[in-house]
């Protein structure tokens, strides 16, 4: 028999494809692997991603559980006795928590919210995201939303032609969408999903309708991407990955809906005839063709639409305005590295626009 320094490895590094924070990373803790968070994320530090199971009887294309035949798994005691040991080490600040379906989907599901049961009912108050599966019952998804701080349901891609190239089991509209209705009536606003850009060739057109659909009718907190990898003995082991610039513009895209609030016709020029795009900043593509604008007198939408200048700048530059006119660059209070880009996109009431940080240093 295996033991749990060994599954915990194993189990960890399976889990390594779901996205669940910005800025995250793996690290090796003793025997565990962990993920450590950017110190200003929201949520906890330090969360230790793990599968329940890490064998899968589904068929997802691309995925490395499915292929995996060591069937290594934890016990509901068995994994939250395992978390709190580490806890109380202080080698983790939170748990993550998804797993493989080797069997019925629903055995599964109660083993999940029984490891969160037990975890609850023994004191522990810190931060838990639990998985949800595809075709999960209405009630599990109720009680895992009151047992968790976040939980997600990954919708994979943007469609049911486009998940039928991926999985032959899965159904889109039942397994998926409909479960991410039922998820955003359990956990209005703690809950998330991620989509892996690339894995079933749906353009960036499809994506941009899937994610402005999913934000206007499901209201995830947020949407995370993940860029398609080809994989050792996965069904799409010999196509080509997807780069890993395409997800990171998807982020910068995702950023524009969902904090700066650009709407669809805004955005839609950023795709290309062919429904790509481009590699570049997305939002300095969309300022190029925008007049400069007086940070004395722009509205907040106005000035977040200048790139350099995000949605905290943008307050304190309201809020500096009603105390002072803001007459040069230095007056915005705006590091080096975002003036620089926000220089060309300004106009400054009473003086001559700058069109260099000469003289601001």
């Amino acid at each position: 028999m295996p033991g749990c320094g060994e599954k915990l490895a194993k189990l960890t590094s399976g889990s390594q494809y779901d996205v669940c924070m910005p800025g995250e990373c793996m690290q090796m803790l003793t025997s565990s692997a962990c993920i450590t968070y950017n110190q200003n994320a929201s949520g906890c530090n330090r969360m230790l991603k793990v599968l329940l199971h890490g064998s899968c009887s589904y068929d997802c294309a691309y995925c490395p559980v499915r292929v995996d035949r060591s069937r290594l798994s934890f016990a509901p005691r068995e994994l939250a006795e395992t978390f709190f040991g580490l806890y109380r080490k202080n080698l983790v600040g939170g748990l993550f928590l998804s797993s493989g379906i080797p069997y019925d989907t629903d055995d599964v599901m109660s083993e999940l919210i029984e490891t969160a049961r037990i975890l609850r009912n023994e004191g522990y108050a810190g931060y838990l995201h639990l998985k949800i599966l595809p075709g999960a019952q209405r009630p599990d998804i109720n009680e895992a939303a009151q047992l968790a701080d976040r939980i997600s349901l990954n919708v994979e891609t943007t469609g049911e032609s486009r998940l039928r190239a991926l999985s032959g089991i899965k159904d889109y509209a039942g397994d998926i969408i409909k479960r991410l209705g039922w998820i955003a009536e359990a956990a209005p606003g703690h809950h998330t999903t991620q989509l892996v850009i690339g894995a079933a060739g749906e353009t960036d057109r499809e994506i941009f309708n899937c994610v402005t659909a999913l934000y206007e009718q499901m209201l995830p907190s947020r949407i995370y991407y993940s860029a398609f990898k080809a994989l050792p003995k996965t069904r799409l082991a010999s196509r080509e990955s997807t780069p890993a610039w395409r997800s990171r513009r998807w982020y910068q895209m995702d950023y524009l809906i969902r904090e700066y609030g650009f709407n669809r016709t805004e955005l839609l020029p950023l795709l290309e005839d062919c429904g790509t795009l481009q590699n570049d900043d997305p939002k300095a593509l969309l300022a190029r063709g925008r007049e400069p604008v007086d940070p004395n007198v722009a509205s907040f939408a106005d000035l977040v639409h200048v790139p350099g200048i995000g949605t905290v700048t943008a307050r304190a530059i309201i809020q500096a305005r009603e105390h002072r006119t803001i007459r040069t660059p230095r007056d915005l209070g705006v590091p080096g590295s975002c003036l620089k880009r926000a220089l060309p996109h300004l106009a400054f009431s009473g003086a001559a626009r700058q069109a260099t940080l000469a003289g601001f240093h």
